[in-house]
């Protein structure tokens, strides 16, 4: 059975770090036992545990000590919907190992941080923490935050998709309709061609916002935005 020690629920809910790092230590079991039935995914167990941390620690920030039930019983639908989520956003943009291992102390960092006040971090203050400028920041949480499909609509202003605003000269159907191939592009971009691409794109993000997280101008942006997508509009045409 795991603990369900009501004192250290409230205390935690009000902001007492020590006491939530009890609670996780006494349901670490519980959490390791969900983080398992995820082995052979491809994923390092430990960051899956990382992150059905947060789940558990969301939980517990919710968790009604007037209910009468355990605190497994409550808690496994946050860690399991914190893991799945993880899953299912995770990979459709690659990054590198360095930024992977950045946005792992990201997780750990924003972990304590929930677990101490009940609020999020800030960026600004992940930055001051880890000494890392702030656009390494965003792109590392980025690597874990959700990705739009390239099917949606870009924008509420905007109904196209992403596919539709590459340019092509040849039957579209045969050749951008190819989810996979665009993918691979992609992924074949340099890292800061990606960058652009994920903000633009998938985080609906303007010319201008993308400048002030690169740290460079707007017309940079949009002269790199058009050359990549004049190199995908070719590969895809070939």
């Amino acid at each position: 059975m795991y603990e369900n020690n009501l004192s250290d629920i409230e205390k935690a809910q009000q902001g007492n770090s020590e006491a939530m790092e009890r609670l996780i230590e006494n349901n670490k079991g519980l959490i390791w036992n969900i983080v398992k039935r995820f082995n052979g995914r491809g994923y390092e167990t430990e960051d899956l545990y990382q992150i059905g941390c947060m789940g558990f620690i969301k939980a517990m920030k919710r968790f009604d000590t007037s209910f009468e039930v355990q605190v497994s019983t409550y808690a496994v639908p946050y860690i399991l919907g914190e893991i799945k989520r993880y899953i299912r956003d995770d990979g459709m943009i690659k990054v590198s190992r360095s930024t992977k291992e950045l946005a792992v102390k990201i997780l750990e960092i924003q972990k304590e941080y929930l677990a101490k006040t009940g609020e999020e971090i800030t960026i600004m203050q992940i930055s001051k923490m880890l000494k890392v400028p702030k656009e390494e920041i965003t792109y590392a949480m980025d690597a874990l935050r959700p990705v739009s499909s390239i099917y949606e609509e870009s924008s509420k202003e905007d109904s196209r998709n992403v596919i539709d605003k590459i340019p092509c000269v040849k039957d579209e159907t045969n050749g951008i309709v190819n989810k996979i191939a665009l993918k691979q592009l992609i992924e074949n971009l340099e890292d800061r061609e990606k960058q652009i691409i994920l903000l633009r794109f998938y985080k609906d993000k303007t010319q201008s916002e993308v400048a002030k997280v690169l740290g460079i101008t707007q017309v940079q942006v949009s002269r790199i935005e058009k050359k990549i997508l004049n190199s995908m509009k070719l590969k895809l045409t070939c």
